[in-house]
Order: structure tokens, then sequence, then C-alpha cells
């Protein structure tokens, strides 16, 4: 009644039971290496690096003040904050002959609250990484 799939070699009851005794399966064929040249790794650390630089640039290691805090406490809440606003300003500016205007301008005005939200999402994250670097102790 057991019917099992052969994978690699094994049985997937096999490659279970191993597991369970603590052997390791590796896949088969596989190389434990990097998926791309340490040239590509290189790229990525320099890349990093340069961002980084250009968010110190812009004031990315300034303390937060207390909208930035509040902001990041609440990326759900700025999101609905500013999509609101959104939508009612692509409603008032909307042209009234189209039956799909309305659905068009809450469309909109939730994309700009997730853009917002995302913002809201992206400024927890450096403040996360200044409290890392001690710039910022989170008070």
């Amino acid at each position: 009644m057991e019917t099992w799939r052969i994978t690699g070699g094994f049985t997937v009851r096999e490659k279970a039971e191993k597991a369970l005794l603590g052997h390791e399966f590796a896949s088969e064929g596989a190389v434990d290496r990097p998926s791309y040249s340490s040239g590509m790794a290189k790229r990525w650390r320099s890349l990093g690096k340069a961002f980084w630089a250009l968010d110190r640039v812009l004031g990315g290691q300034q303390r937060p003040t207390r909208l930035h805090q509040w902001v990041a406490r609440h990326p759900v809440g700025t999101g609905l904050c500013t999509a609101v606003p959104f939508t009612l300003f692509f409603w008032l500016t909307a042209p009234e002959g189209e039956p799909d205007s309305l659905l068009f301008t809450v469309i909109f005005g939730l994309l700009m609250g997730l853009v917002f939200g995302l913002t809201a999402v992206l400024e927890r994250l450096r403040q996360r990484r200044l409290k890392r670097l001690g710039i910022w102790d989170g008070s």
C-alpha cells in the first residue's frame, strides 16, 4: 500500500529515516559554494558600501525625530493616514462621467498608502540599524 517516490537514488522513506538518525543529506551533485562568483560578491559589497555612504551624506545617521519614531512604530497607521487624503483628492479630481472613476481613485489612494507604509517600514529598519551601530539608544 505504501508507494514512495524515488528521488536522487533514495526513497523518501530512507531520506526521512536518515534525517531522523542525524545523517545530513546534501543535495546530490551540489557543491558547497556560493551561487555566484567572488567577483560578484565584491560587486555586491561595493554596492552596499556605496548605498551606506550615500545614506550618510543624506543624513541617514542622524537621530530620528519624534515624527520619524511614530512613523516607524505605526507603519499601517501611516499608510492609512496617507491613503485616505489621497483617495479623497483623487476622487475630487476624477472626471464625473466615467463609471470606473471611483474604483481607480480607491486603487490609487491605496497604492499611495502602500508606498508610504513601505517607507515607514524602511524607516523602522533604519532605526534598528542606528541602534545596532550605537548611534542612537532608542529613546
